[in-house]
């Protein structure tokens, strides 16, 4: 087989062999490619599982960068893949994201197993469930067991204690045979610290931009070509290989891009181009704090073409409404929240040139509502940031009352946006979810133990009330419990959510792309707020008391209800419980 490696400032590179049953390694002096010179070539014995390696300049023994499987962690040998050996049983059509609905699911904590295949087990709760695209949250291997993800490298492999590449098709089968979408969290605007060999190998990363992490990836200055291409080609294995459906692309806003045609773009129509050649759906979401509504606007209107980004706004509203926090990044929602989640439920953004006080700046952009469908937009009430970034992980579910949840579900599963769910949510599940870690380099161990305590150290918190994230512990506490959706009250938030999921399924007012035609009515100091979809009328009561709402729709028909209620009668007027909410249709 051929064996190929990009190292434009290598004198000299060596493939080496691992021997079979103990034999020594074996190295092979490999040469420059006489078409492409910045390449070093060659053609060596080699089937699925052989391990491999490359050595730049006599140096010591590195993985592949473009390395499909890292049996013995970041910093071991390659080993080769077969992607042909895999024989795939589900048939599977693509499942777009237009009326999808989405799961976000850490594999690590989903079951105390914390495998592929333990997590594919479960996979029949999420049928029940409704929704429609399990989206896993990153997978590229990372030094030590467990982790979020978000710091691994050797970006076209899977990691090894979740199972590897065999265990992620196997995922992949089970979820479309139980017709359930993929999507893929992929990490590109930055590399883990521990494990990234990719500097020894070629220019990666450049000083010319700077990111939260350090240096940025090289996007646009000298090498960048091969760069791109090197984050294209993984991009496009998943989707290609693993029969991946669709990626979740990572803090976009951090891929610094000067060149004319951005990387984005350029992604988006491989994607699409892929998607042309294998005749099935594929999707790209973004993760981007710029409330910039051009990524998601087709190229040929001057966008990027990107099929959807994460609405933090919509997020940000609902959580003040439910919670009345008002802290950071929160409190310009928090000044009038029933007005900021009008704003977002019928503009998309909250911010959309307005003043951020968290910023100090103007931000966003406004979302054109004739030509951007409303489910281009994903809305959530809870992600693994918006939990797990809280000092001790806790969910909403820590603070709130049950009928405060099942009004956040309502809002956000009837909603214009694309919904998306966090493992768990969907029966109030008790566990926390919180930052943890298992790095094996000590120093970086502690850097991360003491910059987290310092984080909260600086809003009050006492050091001994943080987690520590490399106490084994921390990861413990943040897996479900399978037995909460069984036992109340959690069943019967996990009834609610399914009902309101099927009515999304089977009600068409509710996947209506056109954000122009919600309308909304609130009170912000009786602590009421109605949505109207078409014929349906979504009506929530955030009060300690009993709401009067006028929805203006007399004698509508109740569909699904947190409480008992009685129907409007002639005045129009629903009678809500305190803490409830429901869906009614015009009769």
């Amino acid at each position: 087989m051929r064996f190929e490696v990009w190292a434009p400032r290598a004198e000299r590179m060596d493939l080496v062999l691992e021997g079979g049953a103990g034999a020594a390694r074996a190295t092979h002096a490999m040469a420059r490619d006489a078409e492409r010179p910045e390449w070093w070539a060659i053609e060596a014995e080699g089937t699925d599982g052989t391990r491999y390696g490359f050595a730049v300049d006599g140096g010591p023994v590195l993985p592949d960068p473009r390395s499909p499987r890292q049996p013995d962690g970041p910093d071991g040998l390659s080993a080769v893949v077969d992607h042909e050996r895999y024989a795939w049983r589900a048939p599977w059509a693509g499942r777009g994201l237009r009326d999808a609905v989405l799961y976000e699911l850490h594999v690590g904590t989903y079951t105390p197993e914390g495998t592929l295949d333990a997590a594919a087990g479960r996979l029949g709760h999420l049928a029940e469930l409704g929704v429609t695209h399990v989206e896993l949250m990153p997978l590229c291997p990372f030094p030590g067991r467990h982790g979020w993800g978000y710091e691994g490298v050797s970006l076209w492999a899977v990691h090894e204690p979740y199972g590897g590449p065999e265990a992620l098709k196997r995922f992949v089968d089970a979820a479309h045979g139980h017709g359930l979408g993929v999507v893929l969290d992929v990490v590109h605007n930055h590399l883990g610290p521990s494990g990234n060999h990719l500097p020894a190998f070629g220019p990666y990363f450049t000083d010319t931009h700077h990111t939260p992490w350090g240096a940025a990836v090289n996007l646009d200055a000298p090498g960048s070509d091969e760069v791109r291409a090197y984050l294209l080609g993984s991009a496009l294995g998943w989707l290609r290989d693993y029969r991946i459906d669709g990626l979740r692309l990572d803090a976009v806003h951090a891929l610094r891009d000067t060149r004319a045609r951005h990387f984005l773009e350029e992604l988006a129509a491989a994607v699409d181009g892929l998607s042309a050649e294998v005749d099935r759906p594929l999707g790209l979401i973004a993760e981007s704090d710029l409330n910039d509504p051009r990524l998601i606007t087709p190229r040929a209107g001057g966008g990027l073409g990107l099929h959807a980004q994460w609405n933090d706004d919509f997020h940000h509203a609902l959580h003040t409404v439910l919670t009345g926090e008002s802290q950071g990044y929160y409190a310009d929602f928090a000044a009038r929240p029933l007005a900021a989640l009008a704003k977002t439920l019928t503009c998309g953004f909250f911010h959309d040139g307005t003043f951020s006080s968290f910023r100090g700046r103007g931000h966003g952009r406004p979302v054109d509502r004739a030509r951007t469908p409303a489910y281009r937009l994903l809305g959530y009430a809870q992600t693994h940031d918006q939990i797990g970034n809280r000092a001790q992980g806790d969910r909403l579910s820590a603070s709130l009352s049950s009928g405060l949840l099942a009004c956040g579900a309502a809002l956000t599963l009837t909603g214009p946006f694309t919904p998306m769910l966090f493992m768990g949510e969907e029966w109030a599940a008790g566990t926390p979810w919180q930052f943890f870690t298992d790095h094996t380099d000590p120093e970086l161990a502690e850097a991360v133990r003491r910059g987290r305590r310092r984080e909260f150290a600086a809003h009050g918190w006492a050091e001994d009330e943080i987690p520590d994230p490399q106490d084994p512990k921390t990861r413990e506490r943040s897996c479900l419990d399978w037995s909460e959706p069984e036992r109340e009250p959690h069943a019967r938030v996990l009834a609610w959510y399914r009902d309101l999921i099927a009515l999304r399924r089977t009600r068409a007012d509710l996947t209506d792309p056109d954000l122009a035609a919600v309308r909304v009515a609130y009170d912000e100091a009786a602590g009421w707020f109605a949505v109207r979809r078409g014929d349906l009328r979504i009506a929530v009561n955030l009060s300690g008391e009993a709401a009067a709402i006028p929805l203006g729709a007399p004698h509508a028909r109740v569909l699904a209800a947190w409480d008992p209620v009685d129907a409007p009668g002639a005045d129009g007027v629903l009678r809500l419980p305190p803490e409830s909410c429901a869906v009614l249709a015009l009769a």
